[in-house]
């Protein structure tokens, strides 16, 4: 009889107990309303009616026992606990979401996850990864599409990027220079002939110490009219091609244009600080293709530089 009572609290104490979690489709559609601002637009991103949405969210507010929207006008707002799980939650599905990459990751054999911004991966990575692959047919590069203003790595292996400037010091403590970079006032030909004071100064939205780079190296002043911003370079290269004003890019972006004449830059050339560079993802070891491809770009950023 002992012996059995004994078992019996042994089992009990040893199982683990059952997790008390809400219902996750529901925290699901919770997290996508919250994110987005818009039980639309959650609907459309989970393929989902409006209404299957906020019969979620019903279910989530009865389950939690307390409110986690509250109306604002037409719309919703987070109440002050459904602010304070939603931190919780964005927390736990970004850990899911990077541990699910990994998994597909192993999944797809030896490979190399790679973020950087969408201009420098049009322009310049995937028209010289047909190099790579031939040098390295067993490593296969996943590209994720970045900006300036992105802080987080996105589950990548490698961040490409040659603002730093809004890092932490431990992360630009960590970063691999790859290559220096170069970067040019650039118009259309016909713009030339507008008078610096009057041209217009085209931005990048999120990398605005370029152009403080370039005139206190310089001491010129390419632009001195007004200023208009985009938030993407190849946006600012198009403005520039149509004779909006005056782009400051990198020269390897450029290439083509300025081969063909297309545009122009007038000033030349100005290396900036830092250069391009490699940001490994904090706290895991880099996959070892990650050598070859480092090396593999430095060669290649040094030979289009040449050119």
């Amino acid at each position: 009889m002992d012996f059995f009572w004994l078992s019996s609290v042994f089992l009990t104490i040893g199982t683990p107990a059952m997790r008390q979690l809400p219902p996750l489709a529901a925290v699901r559609a919770f997290e996508a309303v919250a994110r987005t601002g818009s039980v639309t637009r959650a609907a459309q991103e989970l393929c989902r009616t409006h209404g299957a949405i906020s019969r979620h969210l019903r279910l989530l507010h009865e389950h939690a026992g307390v409110a986690l929207f509250e109306k604002d006008g037409t719309g919703l707002r987070l109440t002050r606990a459904g602010s304070d799980f939603y931190v919780a939650v964005r927390s736990v599905f970004d850990q899911l979401e990077q541990a699910y990459d990994r998994l597909g990751q192993h999944a797809r054999g030896p490979g190399l996850h790679v973020a950087c911004s969408a201009t420098f991966a049009m322009r310049w990575l995937v028209p010289h990864l047909a190099l790579f692959y031939r040098q390295h047919p067993d490593i296969r590069i996943r590209l994720s599409m970045t900006s300036a203003r992105e802080m987080r790595n996105e589950g990548a292996d490698l961040l490409l990027a040659w603002d730093l400037s809004g890092y932490a010091e431990a992360d630009r403590r960590r970063a691999i220079v790859l290559a220096p970079v170069n970067f040019a006032a650039v118009c259309s030909p016909g713009y030339v002939r507008v008078p610096a004071r009057k041209r217009t100064r085209i931005a990048h939205e999120y990398t605005s110490s370029a152009w403080d780079q370039w005139q206190a190296r310089t001491g010129r002043s390419a632009a001195g009219g007004d200023t208009v911003s985009f938030p993407h370079t190849h946006l600012c290269i198009e403005a520039a091609l149509s004779g909006l004003g005056v782009a400051l890019v990198e020269q390897r972006l450029i290439a083509r244009e300025l081969a063909d004449g297309r545009l122009v830059a007038p000033y030349g050339t100005v290396s900036f600080d830092g250069g391009l560079c490699a940001l490994p993802a904090a706290g895991r070891p880099l996959p070892g293709q990650a050598d070859a491809f480092i090396a593999w770009l430095r060669l290649a950023l040094s030979e289009t530089s040449a050119a």
